[in-house]
């Protein structure tokens, strides 16, 4: 069982990747609650719904992103885990939950979702997602590849990194989860 610490849980994959089947499972079986996730594709349908043009603009994402940091930093601020759910492969996105973390003295533990290439264009063929291309779901896995190994997470400020298994472990995300508790 790996124990994950009250503090900041950052979800490192790309889109795809598994992030949500495996926040979904952990919430089913009860190791974490619902509200501790914030999700910026749940933000982004709460502010945007069904307004895709002017949920993809620049000032879209600032107000999701403005509005994830709210939601963490609110927790935080209580002690309370907060699970970031949304891509975090580049260093300056991680750096940005980083920072809030260490206004609270937080730890921040990192969970990557890395998947090869081939598995990840299966689930996301899976999955039907029309948000994305196959291409750019190929870029985010090479922005994961170079810029999101577990030694770089670490010295980013992560305290602990833990890879989530996946299919080519031939593990689905409830057996994952399993694996998991959460403080």
């Amino acid at each position: 069982m790996i124990r994950v610490p009250a503090g900041l849980v950052v979800l490192v994959g790309p889109p795809a990747s598994g992030k949500t089947s495996f926040v979904r499972a952990l919430i089913a079986r009860r190791r974490i609650d619902a509200e501790a996730v914030v999700s910026s594709d749940e933000i982004r349908a709460e502010l945007f719904g069904g307004s895709p043009a002017e949920a993809g603009s620049d000032a879209a994402d600032a107000a999701i992103f403005e509005e994830r940091d709210r939601r963490i930093v609110a927790r935080l601020a209580t002690g309370r885990t907060a699970v970031a759910e949304s891509t975090n492969v580049t260093p300056q996105a991680r750096a940005r939950l980083i920072a809030m973390a260490r206004r609270f003295d937080a730890p921040v533990t990192m969970l990557r979702f890395d998947p090869d290439v081939t598995e990840l264009l299966q689930q996301y063929t899976e999955r039907g997602r029309t948000d994305l291309t196959a291409a750019q779901i190929r870029a985010y896995a090479a922005v994961m590849a170079r810029d999101a190994g577990a030694d770089q997470l670490r010295s980013e400020g992560a305290a602990t990194v833990h890879d989530v298994p996946g299919r080519r472990q031939r593990t689905t995300p409830v057996q994952a989860a399993a694996l998991f508790s959460f403080a």
